[in-house]
């Protein structure tokens, strides 16, 4: 076990085994989707986050239900809901973007739009549903908005894939 270490799951930890991965430079990814699914547990963010281990979001098909990181980023809210604990839509995006690619130590080239990096990204579609332009007319703020997204959002929400600069994906205009 050491940095370039990445455990799925994580789910069945204590506080020692937290302080490892810690001490170690281990990683844990979050899989809200097939940890519901199976019903095998619920992931503490809260106690990862404590202490010091990096966490990223994953969408885990061997036991789940989606690939879609809208919709994992929904069930992850009601996991630490179920937690009794608050995930912020920022907490969610971060998950999402640089969360991920830190814990996969690739936040040298993506993970957000700083000059240099490799400028792979998702274009997202706010009104993409009826549902989604409804609810997005009655938000205010920024947060409000990426909490929309991630509880309504999904698959057709994305309008463009970017990868290393290039359009690799863009939705037929209908």
């Amino acid at each position: 076990m050491g940095p370039r270490t990445v455990l799925a799951h994580s789910i069945h930890l204590n506080t020692s085994d937290f302080q490892l991965l810690h001490q170690k430079g281990a990683k844990v990814v979050f899989c809200p989707n097939s940890n519901l699914f199976l019903g095998s547990g619920l992931f503490d963010l809260r106690r990862a986050e404590t202490e010091k281990v990096r966490v990223g979001i994953g969408t885990d098909v061997g036991a789940g239900t989606s690939l879609s990181l809208l919709q994992t980023l929904n069930e992850a809210y009601k996991v630490q809901k179920m937690r009794s604990q608050v995930m912020s839509p920022f907490k969610m995006l971060y998950l999402a973007t640089l969360g991920g690619a830190k814990t996969l130590d690739l936040d040298d080239k993506i993970g957000n739009f700083e000059p240099g990096k490799e400028a792979d990204f998702t274009v997202l579609d706010c009104e993409a549903t009826p549902l989604l332009a409804m609810r997005m007319a009655a938000c205010r703020t920024l947060a409000e908005k990426l909490f929309v997204l991630a509880m309504l959002g999904d698959d057709r929400a994305v309008s463009a894939t970017y990868v290393l600069g290039a359009v690799a994906y863009q939705r037929d205009p209908a």
